[in-house]
């Protein structure tokens, strides 16, 4: 049974932010829809209060659920969720012991609010929160509680790529977990796991398995984009005693749309640059006895020289030991594009290769100083498809067979027009990753 504790993360922030996220020093405010104007012109009483005698009681009234007053070893991920009744404009403040105010942010449903980073272990802190009804008076509930000591267990977070990073548009997010995440810690982790671009594009995360997780948008990257993602899991419990070690941020930029489509069936190579085709180079796929995978795979790493031994794998009869120039990794299993000189009488004509992707020399290094990690090429008409794992396959996976992989619900983003429309320049990307 878990402890309550625990429960804490899950109400934070329940849903995906599809407003512009608000921050502030200390102090966040969201103001609700409302019709009538909120305060009178002077003296600060409401505009429905004729005066003489006591002014009644403000209309709006305000509850802190979590963390509940005195609450002491409260995870340092804790969010502060509360309702309102009859508010228009509700704020939000938490402060330190020695008055210092923590940034955060509000939920667009204006029922939840979390800190900018993890809190300090072994600290009190008191939050606040305000709620102004239509008649322009405030009313104040606080919560003072207390965070728990730093725990002993703790689980490191890491990203794969690096800030600054250039990469490909089809370059899925990866993060990792120096140890397992329990399945049902997995929905208070991806709670915190936030990913913003610009532009705005939809997308998810997908658990790859319980120490890995990969977000990639429904479609390919926008050429020239910027995504920055976040993970707040300092503090935050992931199951069994343990609990996130620090929080991580990650800012990259995506390259141009530089894509590559093989079709077995003409032996070429087809690479187009944001949408126009720029180059049809000739190739030679895997012979009948090891055929090259068709699917939708992307580069994953660039080796300008490299040496491939297969001895170990095929044996002393089968196995070869070949020096490679331009060689760049699609799959785990071994297949690559690279230069194969000795097959440049086959390219475009049949296939030779033990599963690769052979191109000539002089066009296996016009590939190798045009493309990233993380730019997609497709191979169609082979005569083995694609093992879904072998390599960074998450585009060889279809939109709802990629979302089965999140440990949150879907939803959509909303229609043009509605309340919760994205703002057009910079919003977090929408799916389950508020």
């Amino acid at each position: 049974m878990r402890a309550d504790q625990d429960k804490l993360i899950r109400r934070g922030v329940d849903r995906p932010v599809r407003r512009r996220r608000l921050f502030a020093a200390g102090v966040v405010a969201v103001a609700l829809a409302f019709t009538s104007a909120c305060t009178s012109g002077g003296g600060g009483k409401p505009s429905s209060w004729q005066g003489g005698g006591e002014s009644p009681a403000p209309k709006a009234a305000a509850t802190i659920s979590e963390p509940q007053a005195d609450a002491k070893d409260v995870p340092a991920s804790t969010g502060i969720t509360f309702t309102t009744k009859d508010a228009v404009e509700t704020t939000v403040e938490l402060k330190d012991s020695a008055g210092k105010a923590v940034e955060g942010q509000l939920a667009a449903d204006g029922k939840s609010w979390l800190p900018a980073g993890a809190l300090s272990y072994g600290e009190t802190y008191t939050a606040t929160v305000t709620a102004i009804g239509d008649d322009g008076r405030p009313t104040t509930t606080t919560s003072t509680f207390t965070t728990m000591a730093k725990p002993a267990n703790q689980i490191r977070v890491s990203s794969f790529l690096g800030d600054g990073q250039t990469v490909g548009v089809g370059m899925p997010l990866i993060v990792k977990f120096s140890r397992a995440i329990p399945e049902d810690y997995r929905d208070d982790v991806q709670r915190r796991m936030t990913v913003t671009s610009t532009p705005a594009q939809e997308g998810i995360w997908h658990w790859v398995s319980p120490t890995e997780v990969r977000y990639r948008p429904k479609e390919f990257w926008k050429a020239n984009s910027k995504v920055s993602y976040r993970v707040q899991a300092g503090g935050l419990p992931m199951g069994n005693g343990w609990y996130g070690r620090a929080d991580l941020t990650v800012d990259i930029k995506i390259g141009p749309s530089l894509i590559m489509t093989v079709d077995n069936k003409t032996k070429r190579m087809t690479v187009t640059r944001d949408g126009s085709v720029i180059k049809t180079i000739p190739v030679s796929l895997g012979k009948k006895s090891t055929p090259s995978s068709s699917g939708t795979m992307v580069v994953i790493e660039k080796l300008r020289k490299t040496v491939f031994d297969t001895f170990e794998e095929l044996g002393p009869e089968d196995g070869y030991r070949t020096k490679i120039d331009y060689a760049q990794r699609l799959t785990w299993g071994g297949e690559f594009i690279h230069a194969a000189p000795w097959s440049e009488g086959q390219q475009g004509s049949v296939n030779v290769s033990h599963g690769c992707v052979n191109v000539s020399m002089a066009n296996g290094a016009w590939l190798f100083s045009n493309t990233r990690i993380g730019d997609p090429i497709t191979v169609k008409g082979t005569e083995r498809k694609l093992q879904n794992g072998n390599g960074w396959t998450d585009w060889n996976m279809s939109w709802d067979d990629y979302v089965k992989g999140s440990a949150l619900p879907y939803e959509p983003p909303a229609e043009p027009g509605t309340d919760a429309t994205p703002d057009p320049d910079t919003t977090p990307s929408t799916g389950p990753t508020a």
